[in-house]
């Protein structure tokens, strides 16, 4: 999402009347996702934790106290970034100097590597963090993904950081020419705890999912909604649901909605807080949704825009054959990609409606079997209990 001058909290950052346990640091929707189930069960099992947190609502309602709405500034790609430069160095230098001065026992940085992996070197060079000689242990969950780009970056992390929680299996080999102690803690889909709210239906409306960034949201959905158009002259009775994280992300998707009023009637608005989101069909961004429909077993298509810029950069930089994480971890295409220019709505259109098929929904039901075998620990291990361990053990 763009930067706004309407911030959530005006800075300075507000200053805690008591020594802080556990700061934790989640820039986007899905890490605010993530970081509320440790939470909840961190407080379950040490009630007595003082937690706070740049985060946002999930974070809050599993009891932390957020300090900064992180993840409503949050934006991608090279060209966006640069063009909020400004607001993001003040954010920058004000959560530097309130660790500075509140001195948490605890850090935990969860993804978000551009902002995350800057402040954990800036604490080393002020000697706040325990690399830097100081006494603040810095925790990392979520790894950036090295494996895609900057892989160089693994060996700044060894440096900075005291010890990474990755979800995927294969990112501790990414790790092993380091020092930096790394553990699978598995994937928060795939955690025992975890009861996903997306599922598989035949009969339910297909799923348009533009993700969460208002940049690529602004890209994506027209792109999704003129495909929905055109799948809905060979099959009139196709009916969609559109999920969105937050009411300002609902006012974004609707605005744009509401330059296809043909549409209207056949278009279904759902929190992403909902208890079910059942969905026969699916069209959407790369993000984290693309492995929980995976995970349901949901087939369909992932579309994305970037700017120019960003995308020219980024195909110079990545070195992955999928941009879709389940595509990724099995090696193969469970979902065609379609981006930038290949994004047109006649071919997505197609995809739509292809999509279910006997086939297609057999290979999805496969697809998601392995899938969750593939992302379990081979052990007990949590990323809450992960963390509480390198808490206790400091």
């Amino acid at each position: 999402m763009e930067a706004s001058a309407e911030l959530p909290v005006a800075l300075p950052l507000p200053p805690q009347p008591k020594a802080v346990d556990l700061l934790i640091i989640a820039g986007e929707h899905s890490g605010d996702e993530h970081a509320a189930k440790i939470v909840e069960q961190l407080l379950r099992e040490r009630p007595d934790l003082n937690i706070v947190a740049l985060g946002g609502r999930h974070l809050q309602a599993a009891g932390a106290q957020v300090l900064f709405d992180l993840p409503k500034v949050s934006v991608v790609g090279f060209f966006e970034v640069v063009k909020h430069l400004r607001f993001f160095r003040s954010l920058f230098k004000a959560v530097l100097t309130w660790i500075a001065q509140q001195r948490p026992a605890h850090i935990c940085f969860v993804d978000y590597p551009g902002f995350n992996l800057r402040l954990a070197k800036a604490l080393k060079e002020q000697g706040l963090s325990r690399k830097g000689g100081g006494a603040i242990k810095l925790h990392y969950y979520v790894a950036p993904q090295i494996w895609a780009w900057k892989s160089h970056r693994r060996f700044a992390m060894a440096e900075t950081l005291d010890r990474l929680g990755v979800i995927f299996p294969f990112e501790t080999e990414c790790f092993e020419d380091t020092s930096l102690p790394v553990t699978f803690v598995g994937h928060p889909f795939v955690a025992k705890e975890a009861e996903s709210a997306l599922c598989y239906d035949p009969a339910a409306p297909v799923l348009l999912l533009p993700g969460s960034r208002k940049a690529a949201v602004g890209r994506i959905f027209p792109v999704l909604l003129k495909a929905f158009r055109i799948a809905r002259k060979q099959e009139p009775s196709m009916r969609a649901r559109v999920v969105y994280p937050t009411a300002a992300q609902l006012d974004q998707l609707q605005a744009i909605a509401n330059g296809y009023p043909d549409l209207q009637d056949a278009i279904e608005w759902l929190p992403n807080s909902s208890p079910s989101i059942s969905g026969s069909r699916v069209l959407m961004s790369s993000g984290t949704y693309s492995l929980a429909c995976a995970l349901a077993a949901i087939p369909g298509a992932i579309v994305y825009r970037l700017h120019p810029i960003s995308y020219w950069l980024g195909r110079m930089l990545v070195k992955v054959p999928y941009i879709g994480i389940a595509n990724i971890l099995l090696k193969r295409a469970l979902y065609p990609e379609y981006l930038q220019a290949d994004a047109k709505p006649e071919i997505l259109a197609h995809a739509l409606l292809t999509a279910g098929s006997p086939e297609r929904v057999a290979s999805a039901q496969a697809d998601a079997a392995e899938l969750r075998a593939t992302l379990r620990p081979e052990t007990n291990t949590s990323a809450a209990s992960w963390l509480l361990h390198g808490m206790d053990n400091a």
